[in-house]
């Protein structure tokens, strides 16, 4: 029996650094649901996460990425009951630019083929990124995140994949904005100032742009982002809100 474990533990390391098995676990890990941006934060997820990537040689590793892949499917988890328990969010609306005056001459099948696309790849980068999409409306969207980093990385991957969507030669353009706070839950909805509050700053936001709150960028790394504070005011907004224009770094131009 003794002579067999040295074989074993050989053929383990050997399956572990093969290049197809290699392969096929980081694939697993990129469809897995969550961010592969896993190490940058102080959660306690983050330090598991950096634990693993630390743990043995440079070398390839299947082990390694399907450890990662089950922290990307923690955190996830995890979000999605802080969500669902109450407590602080960040709420998230987008909406179309100039939609309104595109849908009066393109015809219902080109509007709902249009929200059809748009919808579909604005949920799938709100789920990727652990948010919950609370309800579409009419060209928008709210959905609500535990996590105000992954809230903004969600926002500028739907721009990004709606900007990519081609429409007899139109090309829609998605504005989003956030905001941090408390808001009641009614249900499946959310309602108070809070949720009004990020409606406006949606309203403000130009196509491609995303907008977010003071009180919600306080609670990410701010020099993960490029910040460009915007003028805004909006009723129903506290007056001297602040609200910034937010790109992560390496996006930016």
């Amino acid at each position: 029996m003794n002579d067999e474990r040295p074989r074993l533990r050989r053929f383990l390391r050997d399956a572990d650094r093969n290049d197809a098995v290699v392969r096929t676990a980081r694939t697993m890990r990129r469809l897995a649901p969550g961010s592969a941006q896993l190490m940058g934060g102080g959660r306690a997820s983050d330090r598991v996460a950096r634990l693993i990537s630390e743990a043995g040689t440079d070398e390839p590793s299947a082990t390694r990425e399907l450890g990662l892949a089950a922290v990307q499917v923690w955190q996830v988890l995890s979000r999605s009951r802080a969500v669902s328990g109450g407590g602080e969010v960040t709420i998230l609306f987008t909406d179309l630019v100039g939609f309104s005056s595109w849908a009066l001459h393109a015809g219902d099948d080109h509007v709902l083929r249009l929200l059809r696309e748009v919808g579909d790849v604005s949920r799938a980068a709100v789920q990727r990124h652990g948010g919950t999409v609370v309800k579409f409306l009419g060209d928008g969207m709210m959905a609500v995140f535990a996590d105000t980093a992954e809230a903004i990385s969600a926002a500028h991957e739907a721009c990004t994949a709606v900007s990519a969507i081609t429409l007899d030669g139109y090309r829609p353009q998605l504005r989003t904005g956030m905001h941090a706070g408390r808001p009641k839950r009614v249900g499946r909805d959310y309602v108070g100032v809070d949720v009004n509050v990020a409606a406006r700053v949606a309203d403000a936001a130009s196509g491609g742009e995303v907008l977010v709150s003071g009180p919600a960028l306080s609670t990410v790394d701010e020099t993960q982002y490029v910040v460009r504070r915007r003028r805004f005011r909006a009723k129903g907004a506290p007056r001297g809100l602040e609200v910034f224009s937010v790109v992560p770094r390496g996006e930016s131009s």
